[in-house]
Order: C-alpha cells, then structure tokens, then sequence
C-alpha cells in the first residue's frame, strides 16, 4: 500500500467515524477548532490531511490516530524464545541481540538446595511472577514473593533460587557493570502516609 493509498482512504474514515458518533461538522469544528468547510473538504478528500489536522479529531472523537489513518496490521508481536534448561532451571531468553541487557523468564522447580553464593561482573533485576523466590545477597537472606523485585550487584556473593515449597517462576534481566535497571513505580499507599512495615 503506498502513501497515496493510505492518504485517500483517511477522508471516508474520518465521515465514517463521525458519523457513528453522529457528530456533526459544526459541533466537531467547535470541539476541534477547525473550520467547518476544513473538516468538509478533509472528508472529501479535497484537503491533504496533516498531523495538526488529524491529532484534534483523534482527541475529539477519541480514538488513536492509527485508527483514522488505518495503519496496517501490525505484526506478530510474540517472542517465541527456545527455552533453554540449565541446572534443572529452565530459561526463555527474552532479548536477542548479544551482549548489553539481557532478558529471561525463568522457571525454578521445587527443590530445596544449599545456597552456593557466587559473585561477577554485572548488576541483575529480578521479579517474581508466581511462587516464592529465596535470593541470599551478601548477608541477607529473604523470600520474595509474587509482585516482588530484587536488584542487585552481582560482584555481592549471591545466590537465588526455590523455597523448596514448589517452583517459582520469575523475570530476571541482567546487565554489564554499570548498566543499572531504572524501575519507576508509584509509591505505595503506606509509603506515602509515612506507615512502616
């Protein structure tokens, strides 16, 4: 489909939508502050449509602005990694390119080990979708569960791994030295009234 084609069928699109609405020319130039014989000419296909003409109607009517320029289908957006079993464990890497930030979802079977911490290069973020993930960093020895995340640099001896009550299934993403994750989250309710644990 070339330009022109895309272009052509914006007219009929903005009509169409309009019209389900059943917003007239006149209340959508109010809205929008486009002249009426502007959004007449837009749909008819007289007057090249332009990001400052389409971004108000795409307000006005709310919908994206895909929608009223009919952007093709995107395409399949699943990562169908391989899985790869190490030490019982199963990863999905879920990066491609080598080196830099690297990305897996991890699967952890129910087993109770002796922690063997090891320390290198790197800093790592984990996540825990579902079941209970042990993680012993350093001195500290603690359980997260489901909604919880752990950071770290991964020069600290550590060690992660199965509670031993069943599996545990998380997200690891780990990097180079120096390349820290940023994790912006709204804080919570009682972290905000200043309540402690």
């Amino acid at each position: 489909m070339t330009t022109d084609d895309v272009l052509a069928g914006v007219g009929p699109r903005l009509r169409r939508i309009r019209k389900e609405r059943e917003v007239t020319l006149v209340a959508l130039a109010e809205t929008t502050g486009i002249s009426v014989s502007t959004l007449s000419r837009l749909e008819s296909g007289l007057r090249k449509p332009s990001l400052e003409l389409l971004l108000p109607i795409a307000q006005a009517h709310q919908v994206p602005l895909d929608e009223l320029v009919g952007v093709g289908p995107v395409g399949d957006p699943r990562v169908r990694a391989k899985p790869i079993v190490r030490g019982g464990r199963t990863y999905w890497p879920l990066t491609r390119q080598p080196g830099g930030l690297q990305a897996y979802k991890v699967l952890e079977p129910r087993r109770k080990e002796e922690p063997v911490p090891r320390s290198h290069e790197g800093y790592e973020w984990l996540y825990v979708l579902s079941g209970k993930l042990r993680i012993v960093l350093g001195d500290h020895d603690v359980v997260l569960s489901a909604g919880e995340a752990a950071e770290f640099d991964t020069r600290v001896p550590h060690w992660f791994g199965s509670t031993g009550e069943g599996p545990v299934e998380f997200l690891s993403l780990f990097g180079p030295q120096g390349e820290r994750m940023h994790v912006r989250a709204r804080p919570s309710r009682r972290g905000a009234t200043g309540e402690g644990d």
